[in-house]
This record gives structure tokens, sequence and C-alpha cells, in this order.
């Protein structure tokens, strides 16, 4: 498909720089493409009631790290600084990091990243990907590297709002769900940065089930579609895991004729990718660089709860395939007309699937 027919102008001053507070108190657009109304303006505390006992929401835990790092390069008397997004974790003591400016690095070069209270991190240049990305093997690994990497690393916050202002000590918290768990996000699951202990509370009060499923969000997330045509473009992996005893409770959620409900699209993702096989949601460990566009047929959830996404991003073409491509066109021009927030710590919408989906 074209590219294009995923644009929309989206005003400046409709991109969060900060999320509601309290958390549960942002607003959520409800979409059912079938449904009468179509657009339902609701907030993020009324999901409990959007929802049936026996539904199941399904959270994924991963756990953002301080992944953007700042350092210098030196090459006889020529230094140069770097700056470098770890994304996809290679080896005990290597990663794989999108690098500014990546035509300074050659393999075998040494850099050494440093914080801003002093400690410091080696990484040789292992050897250099396609599109910019750089393999970086550390003098450091597995829980000594990921301590070290939390000492001198930043929080990576979006492009769009890192132009804007710089990471202070409130994204440490905010940038994370409160039930994150297993370090390795170099980008949050923004959809589960709505949940407060109140919203969960009434979740379980409704009777709705409460299920666990690993991502771990790669930068990859915030790069634009270059291309002009969706096939085209090649997504980055990212690791993912759904256990034998989630993909079961799930199975039984929807053999009974209840809905899995997936916060977020990384949630949504994993699913998916687990769900390939001609037996369904399946156990899954491993990477998947599964693309989600228009046309494709949903196997593993019935509901998605996320918040509004850039203009020809792999992620608005998701949604968009989900509900459908003119109703989430509609969608956002409502949000943008009646002022909602968008982006990671932006409002949020839940979205029921088109029939074609």
């Amino acid at each position: 498909m074209r590219v294009d027919l995923f644009d929309f102008d989206l005003p400046n001053d409709r991109i969060a720089l900060r999320p509601a507070r309290p958390r549960d108190s942002a607003r959520m657009l409800v979409v059912r493409p079938e449904g009468t109304p179509e657009l339902e303006d609701r907030g993020v505390s009324d999901l409990p009631d959007l929802l049936q006992p026996g539904d199941a929401l399904v959270f994924n835990d991963t756990r953002v790290i301080p992944a953007q790092l700042e350092g210098t390069r030196t090459r006889g008397d020529a230094v140069a600084n770097i700056g470098a997004t770890l994304h996809l974790r290679a080896a005990r003591n290597a990663w794989w990091a999108f690098v500014r400016p990546a035509k300074k690095l050659l393999p075998g070069d040494i850099v050494i990243f440093t914080g801003a209270h002093g400690g410091g991190l080696v990484a040789k240049v292992v050897r250099k990907g396609d599109q910019g990305e750089v393999l970086f093997e550390f003098d450091y690994e597995g829980a000594v590297l990921d301590a070290a990497i939390s000492a001198v690393g930043h929080i990576p916050l979006p492009p769009y709002i890192a132009q804007k202002r710089g990471e202070d000590e409130k994204d440490r918290e905010d940038y994370q769900t409160i039930y994150a768990e297993k370090d390795g996000a170099v980008a949050a699951p923004t959809a589960g940065l709505h949940f407060t202990p109140e919203l969960m509370e009434a979740v379980e009060r409704r009777g709705v089930e409460k299920h666990i499923v690993t991502l771990h969000v790669g930068a990859g997330t915030f790069l634009p579609v270059k291309s002009d045509d969706t096939s085209d473009h090649k997504m980055h992996a990212e690791w993912g895991e759904v256990t034998p005893e989630t993909a079961a409770a799930l199975r039984a959620v929807q053999a009974r004729g209840n809905k899995v409900v997936s916060i977020g699209t990384t949630s949504l993702r994993i699913l998916e990718s687990a769900a390939q096989g001609k037996d369904g949601l399946q156990a899954f460990k491993g990477e998947t660089s599964i693309f989600i566009t228009p046309g494709y047929r949903f196997r593993a959830i019935d509901v998605l709860m996320t918040n509004f996404h850039l203009p020809r991003s792999t992620l608005f073409m998701l949604v968009s395939a989900f509900s459908g491509l003119e109703t989430m066109r509609g969608a956002y021009r409502h949000a943008i007309k009646n002022e909602y927030r968008f982006y990671s710590y932006g409002d949020s919408s839940l979205l029921f699937p088109t029939t074609q989906a």
C-alpha cells in the first residue's frame, strides 16, 4: 500500500510533553467501526465499564532501561562525539544501537561512554548494519553491564518530546508502567502508562482477568517509514515471550466467548507473532519483526487499547488494519478537533475491530 495513505496533519500543540495526573485521568476515545455510536468520548478510568466479566487484559511487563548513551571516539588526534540508543541485545556483552553520526564509526573503533555524574563504559564497534545500526561489544557482560548502562545512560525519550525539553528525574518514573518488571525495552509500552493501582483494582472488581506477556520494545518504533510503499519497509526485530500458561488462558477466554483486550500495540505484536501457526495462539519465545498493515487477519486479540500514533508510522498502519483506514482517519480527525493529547504521554483510545480484520 502507498505510505502516503497513512499521512495526516497534526498541530504541534497536540503533542503531550507530560502525562496526565493521575495517569488514569487521561481521555479515551472509543472507536467502534460497526457500532453506534461509532466514536465515543470517554476517560481511561471508564475502562472497566466497557468490559465484561470474563474478558482479559493483556499487559506487556517490559521495563525501560536508560538506553541512551553519550560518548567519544578517539582515533589518533581526531575525537568525535557519539550518541547511541541501544535497541536490541545481541549477547550478554553486546547490543545493536542506532548511532549518530554513524559515519564517524568504523569496525574496530573504541567508544567511551560517560555519564553526567562520572563513570565510564567502554565499547568496541564490531560491525555496522545497512541502516546506520552499529553492533557494540562492551567490556562488561550480564548484570554488571546492565548496572553500568543504568549508571551512565539516559531514559530515551521519544524524539518528539526530546526535541522540546530535556529528560529529568520525573521521566524515570513517568516513562515506566507500574507493572514493569523485565529490563530490556528502550521505549515504553505507552498504553500501559495510563494504569494506576486504583484502575487495576477496578478492573479486578469487574471480574476481568489480567495476563502478562513480554516484548522488549526497540527504538525502531520511532523510526519513520521512508519508503513509498509498505511492501518496501523493513521492520527491526524485537525480543518477546508468551508463556504456555498465558497462551492457554487466553485461548480459554476466547473459547467461552469473552474478549482478549490488548493493552498496547506491543502486547498485540507479540500475541499475533505467537498466533501465526495453524493451531492459533501458542507459546512463543524469540525475536519478531511482524509488520501489520490493512488486509491482515487478526488471530489473537479482540480489542485494542492504544495511544494516538505518528503519521506515516507502522503503528498507525497497525491500528488502521484493526479498525479500518477510513475509520481511523476519521477518529484521528475527531481527536485533533477535540484536543486530545497525542503520542507517548498523550491520551488513549479503545479500538474495536472492523469486520475485515
